[in-house]
């Protein structure tokens, strides 16, 4: 039999080889490893972990955590979606971009900022009010309960159900509602009947998105629930493995695949639930809404809008800087208690650049591996014809959507030596990590830019004489640009600030920045933490920016 191996399919089946290699194959032997025990097929894990009261309290407390920030999120959402989309509210631009500043902020950096303003001792808000309420001993606000933690996982994940409903109102076609103001309706009859019913499916697919973001949270449970002694799934998997025996990995697993079953059981639901809801937004016709008038209401709501994003965006930032700059948290933040010397000992820490560095040098690698697999993904499902073309995407979307302490679970047990390849202590284990966590986000971006490019370029370039290395590197690549640079940076910015595979992955030759200040602020030193966590907004803004300017604005967080 002879086969004909040109370099187009090369080039697609390595990319392929690669996602099935260190993306499917762990989570594939995490399951099998969650069912068998000593050779056979058993339930005995699940027995085990689930006799155990603790950890049904984890898995209630993980779906009760979820469940409640996802209601409040929702609930937040739409209104703040509404007023920025459909009225005429002044500065909406400037607090659209304040509102979702807390998706640009790693959560568990969040949590340490809360922390230092909620601690029922010492946080800053606390001190304030028993300043003006000398009765109160302690407290009153209390960050370190279950309220806490679900008010700082509402603060920094309902951007995610904010952005999904913002841009289905932004996209629908306005002539239904003007149909019903010119019969008579009023504003908010207009939005009970016409707005939400069109937009149920963007609110009930950002709704499900929280959920499934907050089950697979590691940081945000972990700084504030552990103080609390809250356990949800994640954390009780970090405990597991830290254990390190036999038996406790085997717990782990049998933990893990309920996470994962959870996961993909609401992400079924969603794609079930947005399938039978076919609602056209779209009409080809102008879509600029008419916006409605707020009268009387557009300065109270301007006021209103500005408490919130003081709340949500600028005074967790705040709360960082501030203990950056203190001696001693208990004193507060009074003039006498100033010093700049925890930045110039941070600074001068040689622990802070190497983890910044270990951070920088995955992350680019990552990104990179994961921008050159996501080009040929997307290229194979939309420039190709070939049968299953669209399954490896469906995989990398899969990864993605796999709660990050599943992933690293499965690539510990894959990449330990029994399988031919010991990754596990290395910092390659953490380029690899990053890389099958975030490569739908490269796929992403490479798809939707190929999808505008005319086949009839390619087809010129080809009938010229040209072969498809050529074609690729002169003419494809060249028109997607400016977006596979935005998805090089959608890699990479989650990257280098990870924390929840890194609790798992790290080594003490390749301590990633996100461990090293999980460390300092568990273990350590809050200030530091807080000098840490400021230099890593910093490097977020920045790159940030460089994503909005190589990506000519078509990309940002």
């Amino acid at each position: 039999m002879r086969f004909n191996f040109d370099a187009k399919s090369v080039a697609i089946a390595l990319a392929v080889a690669v996602l099935l290699v260190f993306g499917i194959f762990p989570i594939a032997l995490l399951v099998i490893d969650a069912f068998i025990v000593d050779g056979h097929f058993s339930l005995d894990n699940f027995r085990e972990v689930y006799v155990n009261k603790s950890n049904l309290m984890a898995v209630w407390n993980t779906v009760k955590a979820s469940g409640l920030t996802m209601l409040f999120s929702t609930a937040i959402s739409f209104p703040l979606a509404w007023l920025v989309g459909r009225t005429d509210l002044p500065f909406k631009n400037v607090f659209r971009t304040l509102i979702i500043t807390p998706y640009m902020i790693p959560p568990f950096i969040g949590a340490f900022a809360w922390g230092y303003l909620a601690n029922p001792r010492i946080g800053y808000l606390n001190q304030w009010i028993r300043a003006v309420f000398p009765f109160f001993e302690q407290g009153p606000i209390n960050i370190y309960s279950m309220n806490g933690m679900v008010w700082v996982l509402v603060l920094f994940y309902f951007p995610f159900s904010f952005l999904s409903i913002s841009r289905a109102l932004e996209k629908m076609d306005p002539s239904l509602e003007e149909a019903a103001r010119i019969s008579g309706a009023g504003p908010l009859r207009v939005l009970r009947n016409i707005t939400i019913p069109l937009t149920a499916p963007a609110i009930a697919a950002g709704a499900l998105l929280v959920f499934v973001a907050v089950a697979s949270a590691f940081g945000i449970p972990s700084i504030i629930g552990g103080q609390a002694r809250i356990q949800v799934v994640t954390t009780r998997i970090i405990s597991y493995v830290y254990v390190g025996t036999t038996e406790a990995m085997h717990e782990a697993t049998a933990l893990a695949v309920v996470l994962l079953m959870l996961s993909i059981a609401v992400l079924w639901f969603s794609n079930w639930y947005l399938a039978k809801r076919e609602y056209f937004t779209l009409a080809g016709k102008s879509t600029r809404p008419t916006l409605v008038e707020l009268g009387p209401w557009k300065w109270p709501l301007v006021a209103v809008f500005a408490i919130v994003c003081f709340v949500f965006a600028i005074l967790p930032i705040m709360a960082l800087v501030m203990t950056s700059l203190v001696k001693t948290m208990g004193r507060g933040f009074a003039f006498d208690n100033l010093t700049l010397d925890v930045w110039r000992s941070v600074l001068a820490d040689d622990a802070t650049w190497r983890t910044l560095r270990t951070s920088l040098y995955s992350s680019v690698l990552a990104a990179t591996g994961g921008t050159l697999v996501g080009l040929l993904i997307a290229y194979l499902k939309v420039k190709t014809r070939m049968r299953f073309r669209t399954i490896p995407d469906f995989l990398a979307t899969f990864t993605n959507a796999t709660p990050g302490i599943v992933l690293a679970l499965g690539l510990i047990l894959a990449f330990s030596g029994k399988f031919g390849l010991n990754l596990y202590g290395t910092f390659w284990i953490l380029v690899v990590a990053y890389f099958v966590r975030h490569l739908s986000y490269a796929v992403r971006q490479a798809a939707a830019a190929l999808e505008q490019v005319h086949p009839s370029l390619e087809e010129a370039a080809l009938s010229s004489g040209a072969s498809w290395l050529r074609l690729f590197k002169d003419v494809t690549i060249p028109l997607v640009g400016p977006s596979v640079v935005g998805g090089w940076f959608l890699v990479f910015m989650p990257s280098f600030y990870e924390l929840t595979m890194s609790v798992l992955l790290y080594s003490s030759k390749a301590t990633p920045a996100g461990y090293h200040l999980y460390h300092l602020s568990s273990y350590a030193s809050p200030q530091s933490a807080a000098v840490l966590s400021v230099l890593i907004l910093i490097l977020v803004l920045i790159g940030n920016l460089l994503m909005r300017w190589a990506s000519r604005g078509r990309v940002s967080l």
